[in-house]
């Protein structure tokens, strides 16, 4: 029947995502890279072979071919630490490899998805950053809120419906983000690798599966992305923005971590004082409701701080 509800999407394969994970991590590396020798000309797979990566941690071949097969149940934190090292993880792979072949134990019954909520106290915080562009980010890097400075800069996110208030089918699907961002290429990298992290925690989220599925759809540059299993923690940086008003924007960037929600980010945006960003970043404050990515997504405005 045409009215039934469509099936929920099938939550990721914990034991598929951890058997990926470590032949990708493994195929990045040379035996250079680590010490080894090169033995050999032609080298049947790329990066190191499993029985020298397992000779790097200490374990058997035997052990390791079964965790990279998906089977880390009974793994313990010294092995996985002393594969971290020899893969020459990052403090995000290493955390994301535990995630994966340690997750944490969950009641059977699912519990419905938890409302995502931005206390007021930041929402009043939010508003009083004039001249600085900010907003909070949730689970899957979710757009919670903002203030009116990121509308003028990165649109009015208000006149999205809330499912579609998310930086990945921004990033991806909008052809403005796409011209917004002057290495887009960094950017939708830097999307998949917090959607992978935040993933290996998660794997069981039916909205991150909906996400994940209608992305791999509709986008062939986040279908490659999603195959690379890269990951990474939202950290600091600088992005270079092409505004459609005031031209060329370098921002830097930095992204807090909220103490009572460890899934909420609040991230916000400065220029160098004294430069022409900082000009611009004036500029677009004056002009206010005027000023935005309006062939987007509206005109720029005020976010659910107006709202509560």
């Amino acid at each position: 029947m045409d009215d039934q509800p469509e099936p929920a999407p099938e939550p990721l394969d914990r034991r598929a995502e951890l058997s990926e994970f470590l032949r990708t991590r493994r195929a990045k590396l040379r035996p250079g890279d680590v010490g080894l020798p090169e033995l050999g000309r032609h080298r049947r797979v790329p990066g190191l072979r499993r029985e020298e990566l397992a000779q790097l941690a200490g374990v058997s071949v035997a052990y390791y071919t079964r965790l990279e097969q998906g089977n880390g149940r009974n793994v313990s934190a010294e092995v996985l630490d002393a594969i971290a090292r020899a893969l020459r993880l990052t403090d995000a792979e290493s955390a994301h490899l535990t995630h994966l072949a340690k997750p944490a134990r969950h009641k059977k019954k699912r519990r419905p998805a938890r409302v995502q909520r931005v206390r007021k106290g930041l929402l009043y915080l939010l508003d009083s950053m004039d001249g600085i562009p900010a907003y909070v980010t949730g689970a899957r890097s979710d757009v919670l809120a903002w203030n009116a400075m990121a509308a003028a800069v990165f649109g009015d996110w208000g006149a999205l419906p809330p499912a579609e208030r998310n930086w990945a089918r921004l990033v991806f699907l909008s052809p403005a983000y796409r011209d917004l961002f002057v290495n887009w290429d960094s950017k939708a990298s830097d999307m998949v690798s917090y959607l992978r992290l935040y993933a290996g925690c998660h794997p069981d989220d039916p909205e991150l599966s909906a996400l994940v599925g209608e992305l791999s759809v509709k986008s062939d540059e986040f279908r490659r992305l999603w195959a690379t299993h890269n990951v990474k923690e939202k950290g600091h940086g600088v992005k270079l923005l092409r505004h459609p008003l005031v031209g060329e924007l370098t921002l830097s960037y930095e992204t807090l971590n909220l103490p009572d929600d460890e899934e909420q980010h609040l991230v916000t945006y400065h220029a160098e004082p004294g430069s022409e960003s900082a000009q611009s970043l004036r500029l677009l404050a004056s002009w206010g409701a005027d000023a935005g990515l309006t062939d987007v997504i509206g005109d720029a405005g005020r976010g659910p701080a107006d709202e509560r």
